[in-house]
């Protein structure tokens, strides 16, 4: 790992700003900034003060020449300071509903929504039902906000995430939205601008079931194993429509299953997370989307941290 991306890393962990960090290495924001953008190299002894403040923000001393390795070692050392995140995070209100809010608010941007994360807010917590604005996508963001609370009620020790789970979801998602909300879908679909088929839909529960078998397994690296399920189950798109959004539940699912925060995938990377899921489907390569689920991890972090 090169000088730019421990100081990218750094300053992704710590959450700290270039001011900041340059302040604690010594030196000026233009140098900082030079190093970052790798139009210099630091001397030795700065080397040494980065390598401290490396170790200072994720606990390791040995730094991975592999910056994805690196990151998933901060995400699993972050990890064991906490006995059980989702205790942790239902122990505390307005960490409870920060997730609620960031989860449910970029999961549906993602997908389209027109609603800003304060009116997101006003329907979520003040049940606020706002004028000229879609009722649809009101009703949108007040069913996920239902169904990640069924969730979260649903996680215990030795949870197993089940079709019937998968279902459930579905249907409190898709509630006075659709007619088959909690059905597989009975017809071929696309993936609105992906050159990738999905299931046959007589295939889709086989392929489902086929899907939890590998989902409720016990992987040493849980943000390869994680990504891989995300990208086939997207790849099967079980449903009509909601498909990105339970996808995405089941892998808040699954990392609060392993004891990892929640990964809050945000709306503006929107454009890399579809990038990356399509490499994965096409090839088989996860790897760019591993790196971006440690990008969201860092997000959860943030909120449980905040």
């Amino acid at each position: 790992m090169n000088t730019s991306e421990k100081l990218k890393l750094i300053k992704q962990i710590s959450g700290l700003t270039q001011e900041k960090i340059a302040y604690e290495l010594e030196v000026s924001f233009a140098t900082l900034n030079s190093w970052i953008n790798n139009k210099s190299v630091p001397h030795k002894r700065r080397r040494e003060l980065i390598d401290e403040l490396y170790k200072k923000y994720t606990g390791q001393k040995i730094i991975p020449d592999n910056i994805l390795q690196a990151k998933k070692d901060v995400i699993y050392n972050k990890s064991k300071k906490y006995t059980n995140i989702l205790k942790e995070i239902i122990s505390r209100k307005d960490i409870y509903d920060q997730f609620i809010l960031s989860l449910t608010y970029n999961t549906n941007s993602i997908e389209g929504s027109t609603l800003t994360e304060n009116e997101t807010a006003d329907i979520l917590f003040r049940n606020i039902s706002l004028k000229n604005r879609n009722l649809i996508e009101q009703l949108e963001a007040k069913n996920h906000q239902t169904a990640l609370q069924f969730l979260f009620k649903q996680i215990k020790p030795n949870f197993k995430i089940t079709e019937l789970l998968i279902l459930k979801l579905h249907s409190i998602l898709m509630n006075s939205i659709r007619d088959d909300a909690g059905f597989y879908r009975n017809h071929g679909v696309r993936i609105v601008g992906a050159n990738i088929p999905t299931a046959n839909y007589l295939k889709v529960p086989e392929l489902v079931v086929r899907l939890i078998k590998n989902i409720n397994k016990e992987e040493d690296d849980v943000v390869k194993h994680i990504s891989q399920i995300h990208s086939d189950f997207e790849k099967i798109h079980p449903f009509s429509d909601g498909n990105g959004r339970i996808g995405r539940l089941i892998v808040v699912a699954m990392f609060l299953r392993r004891n990892l925060p929640p990964a809050v995938i945000k709306q503006e990377n929107k454009r890399f997370y579809y990038n990356y899921l399509n490499k994965s489907q096409q090839s088989g390569d996860s790897s760019l989307l591993e790196d971006f689920m440690c990008d969201a991890i860092f997000n959860g972090f943030n909120v449980l941290e905040s």
